[in-house]
C-alpha cells in the first residue's frame, strides 16, 4: 500500500513539473514573438539613461570677501537648450547617406530632394530608358508619366524595413526625373509625401531617409545595368590586347591599352601580378591602384618573352584612365614622379606580354 502511494505521488509531481515546463516555455515563446514583432529596440539607446536626470549646472556662490584665483574660461561648457527626442524616443539609426557607385559621379541632397550628376558618356547617353526600365524592374507603382519631358510621378512606394514595425511601416511618393545641367545629367528624387500607417509625416530627417532610399534604389539599378554591360564587354574582350606609348593632356608619359575601361580593369591585376607587380589597395571608381614591384627571375621573364625592363624596385601608383574604347595607364613612383618615357617605352612589351598570356579563355 505505501509502495502504491509513493508511485502517484511521485506521478502527480511529475505531471505537476511538466505543466510548469510547458507553461514556462509557452511564456517564453509569447515573449519571443512580441520581441521579434516590436522592432523599437533596433532605434533605441540601450543601456543606463539616469545621465537624463542630471541636475542642471548652477553658478559658483562665492562668500563675501574671499578672492577667487585667476581662471581661464576656455573650456567652460556654455550654457544652452537643446530641442528633441532624448533617450528611448531619439532615433540612432545613422542618416542613409546616398550610393555614389558609379564611375564620375557625385551626389546633392536636401531634406525632400536628392540628385545624382553624372557626366554625359556614352554610358549616360540613355540614362531616362535605364531609369525606366529600373523603376519596372522594381515594380514601383506609377501614377503618372511624361517620356517627352523625362519625367514619372509614382503612386504610394510601401517600404518593408527590417528596422519599423510592421503596423508603421512607411509610404513615399516621388517625382523622377533626368535633367540636362550643362555637360552633366542629373537624376532628380522629390519626395512628394510621406506617410505612416497612413498618418502623414513632415519630420525632415524621416523625409530625408526615404528620399535618399528612392535613389540608392535607381543608383543600384543603374550600377547593375553598367556591370553587367562591362562584363559582356570583358567576354567580347578576351584575347591579345594592343598596347601603346601615349601621353596624357599636360603631356606627360602614359601607356595606352586599345580597349574599354571594363577590359582594362578586369584582367590588369592578373598582367600586374605576372611582370613582379603585387596589387595592394585599388578602387575601380576612381581608377587607383597601388603596387609593390619586385623584379622576378630571368626564367619568368624567358617564359613570357620579353626582357626584364629595369625598373626600380619600390612602391607605385597606376592611375589608370576611361577613354572610351581606349583606356591609359600612368605609373606614378613613390616621390611623386611620373615614369619618363623611356621607362614607359620599357614597359610597352612586357604588359603586352603580359596582357596576352591572362586573357586567353
Amino acid at each position: 500500500m505505501a509502495i502504491l502511494q509513493t508511485t502517484v505521488s511521485q506521478t502527480a509531481i511529475s505531471r505537476t513539473k511538466n505543466r510548469a515546463i510547458r507553461g514556462v516555455a509557452v511564456l517564453l515563446v509569447m515573449l519571443l514573438a512580441a520581441c521579434s514583432m516590436d522592432q523599437r529596440y533596433k532605434r533605441q539607446v540601450s543601456g543606463d539613461e539616469s545621465y537624463l536626470d542630471t541636475a542642471a549646472q548652477k553658478p559658483l556662490k562665492v562668500p563675501a570677501g574671499m578672492i577667487l584665483p585667476l581662471r581661464n574660461a576656455t573650456y567652460d561648457i556654455p550654457q544652452g537648450s537643446q530641442q528633441g527626442a532624448v533617450g528611448k524616443q531619439l532615433d540612432i539609426r545613422p542618416p542613409v547617406q546616398p550610393l555614389v557607385l558609379l564611375n564620375g559621379a557625385r551626389t546633392e541632397y536636401t531634406a525632400d530632394t536628392s540628385k545624382l550628376l553624372l557626366e554625359n558618356g556614352p554610358q549616360n547617353r540613355d540614362l531616362w530608358t535605364q531609369v525606366s526600365r529600373i523603376v519596372e524592374n522594381n515594380h514601383l507603382p506609377i501614377a503618372s508619366r511624361q517620356d517627352a519631358n523625362q519625367t514619372l510621378i509614382t503612386d504610394w512606394v510601401k517600404w518593408n524595413r527590417a528596422d519599423e514595425n510592421e503596423e508603421e511601416q512607411f509610404a513615399g511618393r516621388y517625382q523622377i526625373s533626368v535633367q540636362q545641367q550643362g555637360y552633366q545629367s542629373a537624376l532628380l528624387v522629390k519626395s512628394l509625401g510621406l506617410r505612416q500607417a497612413n498618418n502623414p509625416v513632415t519630420d525632415g530627417i524621416k523625409v530625408q531617409r526615404y528620399n535618399v532610399a528612392m535613389l540608392n534604389t535607381l543608383v543600384q539599378g543603374l550600377y547593375k545595368i553598367r556591370t553587367d554591360t562591362e562584363n559582356n564587354q570583358v567576354a567580347r574582350g578576351a584575347g591579345s590586347l594592343d598596347v601603346q606609348s601615349g601621353s596624357d593632356d599636360s603631356g606627360l608619359p602614359a601607356l595606352i591599352v586599345r580597349a574599354p575601361y571594363a577590359t582594362v580593369w578586369q584582367r590588369l591585376p592578373a598582367a600586374l601580378s605576372k611582370i613582379g607587380m603585387k596589387v595592394g589597395d585599388h578602387s575601380r571608381s576612381q581608377g587607383a591602384i597601388t603596387v609593390t614591384y619586385r623584379a622576378i627571375s630571368n626564367s619568368d621573364w624567358d617564359a613570357l618573352g620579353t626582357k626584364d625592363p629595369a625598373l626600380k624596385i619600390g612602391d607605385y601608383k597606376l592611375q589608370v584612365g576611361d577613354l572610351g574604347n581606349r583606356s591609359s595607364l600612368q605609373f606614378t613612383d613613390s616621390k611623386g614622379n611620373t615614369l619618363n618615357q623611356q621607362q614607359n617605352d620599357s614597359l610597352i612589351v612586357v604588359l603586352q606580354a603580359a596582357f596576352n598570356q591572362t586573357g586567353t579563355k
